[in-house]
């Protein structure tokens, strides 16, 4: 599949919308924007338009009006807007990124928590991948 283009800020908050909405309308979108955040009914297609020309969402069309659904999972974009992200300022190496989100945002003990897990789970993971390869 052809690289999905880069979807900007403001796109990206419409696009979270639709997916927490599981599909809307552009007045649905509109109604749903945080009440200081001032877009109007327009704008609002345009991003909506914008996200289904770059393979983000869908529509179909229910009489005149049109309903935006995901095309993509959530995961999906935030797998490959990290990527890209680690990719462009990183050299592809995830280690500073996470290195510099670790120093400039205090976690609580829960989160410290979940990290420490997650480093367990992904070295057990490592661990039985490499096992399967020298079993091979």
């Amino acid at each position: 599949m052809a690289k999905r283009a880069a979807a900007s800020k403001a796109e990206l908050e419409i696009a979270r919308l639709v997916w927490e909405l599981k599909g809307a309308t552009v007045r649905q979108v509109l109604e749903a924007l945080p009440a200081d955040r001032a877009l109007d009914y327009k704008t609002v297609q345009t991003y909506l338009r914008r996200l289904e020309a770059k393979g983000y969402l869908q529509s179909r069309l229910d009489g005149k009006t049109s309903i935006f659904t995901p095309r993509v999972r959530p995961s999906q974009v935030i797998r490959e807007t990290i990527g890209d992200l680690v990719d462009r300022l990183f050299g592809g190496d995830p280690l500073p990124l996470m290195e510099h989100l670790i120093a400039r945002h205090r976690l609580s003990d829960e989160e410290l928590d979940k990290l420490r897990a997650l480093i367990d789970q992904s070295e057990g993971h490592g661990q039985s991948e490499g096992q399967n390869d020298a079993s091979k």
